[in-house]
């Protein structure tokens, strides 16, 4: 069986360890304080405003469904996925979308052909499936999807993570692609979950982790109970494994460096996976979610080399010292004191972290205090991001959670297998969960996992879109971010990646100063809209914009003279924004 706790006087099970360290966390709770720089204080949404609304597929024009294969013997796979992107693939400046599906593998053979499907953008609020046209179909058991230019072609490529062997898709610039993957060196065969394109050579070219989850062996089939049914279990009786890191060689092909690196020294369960410079020191590190097992932290040393500091940062165990089963992460400085804090989210009775960046090297687990923690107490969650959702310059948290096993019901009267999104609004370093009021869609319950943010109908709103296991995706329309002042960046690198993976932007509007990193991946098997939206609240002007350019040139530029309320693309190099239609 999955768990048997006592219950509280509230019906709730409770594990009576957890108990003694929730009891302790909550007590210290006003030990942690929380850095930041001075906020303006920012109105909350009035108690009838719809912050999101859900767009039925009639409208959208997406009637795809996500196919699990869920069988009688519960491959674990069954349950994990599947992952979705916000992505430009045809470069006319608005935002398509790929969701990722299942497929035949060892254990799975669908009575009709699965695939995963690429939705092209018509700018007018719908989609039109091109994914046959496209040739992005795929081909196996899918998990997740990462986007990034390797080639630093201007187009954006696609990695598929699956089951068995993933697929790397090159964009050939016409509205088609071709699986590369052979060529490429990176079919990463195994159980291949959460991706991440970053440069973490800083040689101007994107390189590849891939996450694996445990060694694929007898059929990953969990537990039987005493009644002989198949459950899907805590992933315990599976052996962890590495995973991948490829080098980008500039040519169409990739070398596994995981060795030499020290990525595969260290064997793990990877769910979630973000890169970003948590230490500020030019070079971009990995922050890996495990299940199971410690979390890991891995410090880039340079020289192709990493160092995994987990344990010693403060980010491996929970508060009691124990493994947890961490599945979505991200990487953002939520309380603006210029350092990358990172957030990972957990299985029920476990808490999900909210790590705030000490700037030593360590880092203070502040979700409680922050009032994420109790919040998230009963919730298992996957996808996930730090986005500005009302643009009111303060970065806010949406949450997609779904219990792993479908029987949980069974054994528990208050754990359900769907749950409720989540979303939190940013106070100055502090979030208020206002889920309750943020729409419909947020009073009903998800099997959900992968998590995309993006702004598809470019009205520098920033919209959701989650793949729901066994289920259509969810695509939510963002109803208020339009009220207040945005200005919305594309960032194109030239001596650096392409895609400006790793850039830090400032920007100032009046007494306003913020500050936005462009992070590596993060969620869970999903990838975001690659423009940062500059949310500027009443300001009607933007003063200035400054780009931290990443390595290899580090160039630092700032922008002035600039518009609201629309996209600019910014050129390392260039001086000055252009807005789209303009040369």
């Amino acid at each position: 069986m999955r768990r048997r706790f006592p219950f509280s006087p509230t019906g709730q099970p409770v594990n009576p360890v957890r108990r003694t360290v929730l009891q302790g966390l909550v007590a210290s709770a006003g030990a942690f304080p929380l850095r930041s720089l001075p906020l303006l204080a920012a109105a909350q949404p009035a108690p009838s405003q719809t912050i999101f609304t859900q767009v039925p597929a009639s409208a959208s024009g997406i009637h795809w469904v996500h196919t699990a294969g869920k069988s009688p013997q519960k491959h674990l796979p069954e349950t994990s996925g599947a992952g979705c992107a916000f992505l430009d693939y045809d470069g006319d400046g608005w935002m398509d979308i790929y969701l990722v599906n299942s497929g035949a593998c060892d254990f799975y053979t669908p009575s009709k052909p699965l695939r995963n499907a690429l939705y092209r953008n018509n700018r007018d609020g719908t989609f039109t499936d091109v994914t046959e046209k496209a040739g992005v179909a795929g081909g196996g058991y899918g998990m997740g999807i990462a986007v990034g230019d390797y080639d630093n072609d201007g187009y954006p490529d696609l990695y598929v993570t699956q089951y068995g062997r993933s697929i790397l898709y090159h964009n050939n610039g016409d509205g088609t692609f071709t699986d590369v993957t052979e060529k490429a060196g990176v079919a990463a065969p195994g159980w291949s979950t959460s991706a991440v394109w970053f440069d973490y050579d800083n040689d101007g070219r994107l390189d590849l982790f891939v996450g694996q989850f445990v060694k694929a062996e007898n059929g990953l089939i969990c537990t039987v109970d005493a009644n002989g049914q198949h459950q899907y279990c805590i992933p315990r009786i599976f052996q962890p494994t590495s995973s991948w890191l490829f080098h980008n060689n500039g040519d169409g092909t990739f070398t596994d460096v995981s060795r030499a690196s020290g990525i595969a020294e260290h064997l793990g369960k990877a769910w979630g996976a973000v890169a970003a410079d948590v230490n500020n020191d030019g070079k971009m590190d990995l922050f890996v979610s495990n299940d199971t097992v410690a979390d890991f932290l891995f410090i880039n040393q340079g020289g192709g080399k990493f160092a995994e500091r987990g344990f010693e940062a403060g980010v491996a165990y929970s508060a009691d010292g124990k493994p947890r089963s961490g599945m979505g992460v991200d990487a953002a400085d939520f309380n603006q004191d210029g350092r990358i804090d990172l957030f990972v989210a957990n299985i029920d009775e476990e808490i999900f972290s909210l790590y705030k960046n000490n700037g030593d090297g360590t880092f203070e687990d502040v979700a409680i205090p922050a009032g994420i923690g109790m919040d998230t107490r009963w919730m298992s969650g996957w996808g996930l991001k730090f986005f500005d959702y009302d643009n009111d310059g303060d970065l806010d948290l949406i949450l997609a959670n779904g219990f792993p096993d479908d029987a949980v019901g069974q054994e528990s009267h208050s754990i359900t297998y769907e749950q409720p999104l989540l979303l939190f609004h940013n106070q100055g370093g502090h979030f208020q969960n206002v889920s309750r009021n943020a729409g419909a869609v947020f009073a009903r319950s998800y099997a959900a996992r992968g998590l995309a943010v993006g702004d598809y109908k470019n009205d520098g709103g920033l919209d959701v879109l989650i793949n729901v296991n066994d289920a259509a995706p969810l695509l939510l329309s963002n109803q208020i971010g339009e009220k207040n002042h945005w200005l919305g960046v594309r960032l194109v690198g030239r001596s650096c990646n392409a895609d400006a993976i790793g850039a830090r932007v400032t920007y100032q509007a009046g007494d306003w100063r913020r500050m936005r990193t462009k992070v590596g991946g993060g969620s869970f098997l999903s990838s975001h809209d690659p423009r940062l939206v500059l949310g500027i609240g009443q300001h009607e002007h933007v003063d200035w914009v400054e780009v931290r350019w990443p390595q290899p040139s580090g160039r630092v530029e700032r922008f002035g003279n600039l518009p609201v309320d629309r996209y600019i693309t910014l050129t390392e190099g260039s001086g000055k924004p252009v807005e789209p239609g303009t040369a």
